[in-house]
């Protein structure tokens, strides 16, 4: 019998017929593979110092003394356990991988094409508007859609190809570890440390499957600024929405003109009698009878006389009472407004304000609201030119919404 470094008798393995280490890897001669070559007894330990087998004599009196060895017996169990941990890693990198094939890229390609079904629908809805003046749009733009779409779908086949590959891979690289720990005796097992590291590595290389943008349909390639500025010029060429301001709401600061069109700011002639819970009492603020929940709306407001103020939409859960930014226009989820004050210019919205650059003061404003597509245009009726385009699922009715704070503004038709 062959003593141990520590003096532990052990009972010398018999070899066993030789097996492969790996796929298309030639048969090992375990004979002499289990021998070791300076002391001709049997390698029974394994030296972790030098990663290799040794005997029992190697660490006492062989080349390997002082060096930290155990049984080899030891060391194949370890790196069993490794494999069965690496096992489940893959296993699960497995399922994730089945999911975002079978579940999430399905999902994208059905978004992908009724999102390409909506950017049709608008386009050709809008450019119907505009046919005479702006053939060549609609099939420059069509074309657009009809390149993101294919850029979407083809982005999502790369990945299926991809995905499907990396699964494969790992099935194969699971297959090879299963077969190692069943059927690999230990020596071999503990031969196969670098191929069985170089193989866990390359599974490694594979990353989890991560949303990307570019698997989504981008609606801006059925924006045009051609588009945007002749169909608002077409919207509000016909008859506007007849918009009349809601008395209810006037701010106690304002004067609302008979026909309920014109706001002007009085802080002098304030009335304190007006009460209500629609009113606004603090801000000079107004809202509009009317209310709209789908289709195209659009109505203009001179804006001449004023310096300062405030239109655009809201809804009706708008705070109306005190003198916070609950019931301040613009400053709160539930408003949506274009605003001068002196020659400063933004669109405010949840207390978010964008600058907005212009070379003149607009005489006129329009407003549209498109609430199936959910899109909120501001336009200047005089130049043609896009004051300002927000875009928005809008998930309640929404009321034309006015504010001024010097002189007057007007609803106009």
């Amino acid at each position: 019998m062959a003593q141990g470094p520590a003096g532990d008798h052990r009972q010398p393995p018999q070899p066993g017929p030789a097996r492969g280490a790996g796929e298309g890897r030639p048969c090992l001669d375990l004979a002499a593979a289990t021998r070791c070559p300076e002391h001709e007894l049997e390698r029974g330990w394994f030296c972790c110092t030098e990663r290799r087998l040794v005997c029992a004599q190697c660490p006492l009196q062989g080349g390997c003394r002082g060096h930290r060895v155990r049984p080899l017996a030891e060391e194949a169990a370890e790196r069993r356990n490794k494999i069965v941990d690496q096992c489940e890693k893959l296993q699960l990198q497995s399922t994730a991988i089945s999911k975002f094939v079978a579940d999430v890229l399905p999902e994208k390609k059905q978004q992908v094409v009724s999102a390409a079904s909506r950017a049709r629908e608008l386009l050709i809805q809008r450019l119907n508007r505009v046919r005479n003046v702006c053939d060549g749009e609609e099939q420059r733009l069509l074309d657009s859609v009809h390149t993101e779409e294919e850029r979407a779908h083809q982005g999502i086949l790369t990945q299926q190809v991809h995905w499907t590959e990396s699964l494969r891979k790992l099935d194969a690289l699971r297959t090879y570890m299963v077969a190692t720990i069943t059927t690999m005796d230990d020596c071999t097992l503990v031969q196969a440390e670098e191929e069985i590291f170089e193989r866990t590595e390359e599974a490694e290389g594979i990353l989890k499957p991560q949303e990307s943008e570019k698997l989504n349909f981008n609606p801006r390639c059925a924006q045009s600024a051609l588009l945007s500025r002749l169909w608002a010029l077409a919207v509000l060429c016909r008859t506007p929405d007849e918009i009349h301001v809601d008395e209810k709401t006037v701010s106690p600061l304002l004067v609302l003109s008979e026909d309920k069109k014109t706001l002007t700011f009085s802080p002098k002639k304030a009335r304190t009698d007006l009460d209500g819970p629609d009113r606004f009492d603090h801000w000079p603020n107004a809202l509009a009878e009317e209310s709209f929940r789908t289709g195209i709306h659009a109505w203009r407001v001179n804006v001449a006389k004023s310096g300062a103020y405030k239109l655009g939409i809201s809804y009706s859960a708008l705070p109306r009472k005190g003198a916070g930014s609950d019931a301040r226009l613009g400053y709160n989820p539930f408003s949506w407004v274009f605003s001068r004050y002196d020659k400063e210019f933004r669109f405010s919205h949840n207390d978010r304000h964008e600058t907005v650059e212009l070379l003149k003061c607009p005489v006129e404003i329009g407003v549209l609201v498109d609430l199936d597509v959910g899109e909120l245009l501001f336009y200047d009726p005089e130049s043609c030119a896009i004051l300002h385009v927000h875009r928005e699922a809008f998930t309640a009715p929404v009321f034309p919404s006015l504010a001024v704070a010097d002189q007057s503004i007007s609803l106009t038709r």
